[in-house]
Formats: structure tokens, sequence, C-alpha cells
């Protein structure tokens, strides 16, 4: 990887990812994609190598972050409506990272509880 560029985002199929790309791009903004030929190749592996990488320039990285933020989906309850924060009322909710540190939950993820974490204001919750 070209150490003048950061990963935005990761997608699992190349096709999310061209469709921020090209948003990206249309803003004038320096992207390329990393690994987007492998996974096309063979989607199954996708996992395994994490995903489609976003990568944006350097120097681009703070006005690719939120126009990514903009755009982004955010979570939505099971009628649809979106999810907001406890702390902030905000309805930019994505789904937090799974931390698995009990070896229960490395042995048998699907009995983690989901957590969502707040885009603005970082709270889990």
């Amino acid at each position: 990887m070209n150490n003048n560029y950061k990963i935005l985002a990761v997608f699992e199929y190349s096709t999310e990812a061209h469709v921020t790309k090209s948003k990206l791009d249309s803003e004038g903004l320096q992207t390329m994609l990393m690994d987007e030929k492998t996974i096309d190749s063979d989607p199954l592996i996708s996992n395994a190598i994490g995903g489609v990488k976003l990568l944006v320039h350097q120097d681009d990285f703070e006005k690719a972050t939120k126009i990514y933020n903009n755009i982004r989906a955010y979570q939505k309850d099971k009628s649809g409506k979106d999810f907001s924060c406890p702390k902030c009322n905000s309805n930019r909710v994505l789904v937090a990272p799974i931390q698995r540190k009990n070896v229960f939950y490395m042995l048998f993820p699907f009995f983690e509880k989901k957590r969502h974490i707040c885009n603005d204001c970082k709270t889990i919750f």
C-alpha cells in the first residue's frame, strides 16, 4: 500500500466500494481501491482477506471522512425507524465492533449481543 493513502472504509463487495468511491471522485478527491480484483474473482474470500479497502490520499482524508459520514447507511430498527443515541440523540448509529474478550464468545460468537455505537459522540450502547 502506498504510504500517502489511508483506509477510509472497508466493504464486503467491490460494488459497494465503487458507489462510495464514485461520490468521492466526483468531489475531486484522490481515491483508489485495494483487493478489489481478488474479491471479484472469488467473493467468498472477502472475509478472509478483510474486504475491499477504499483508500483516500492523506491530504484529502478529513474531507473524505465528512463526505462518507453524510452518505453512509446507518442502522435502523425492525420497523425501519432510525436508532437514536441515548447520549446525544443523533440518528447516525452503526453496529459496534465485536470485542469477544471471553473464550465462550470466541467459540460461539452468535451468542454475543449486538451493540451499537454513535458515529457522532462514540457512545457504545
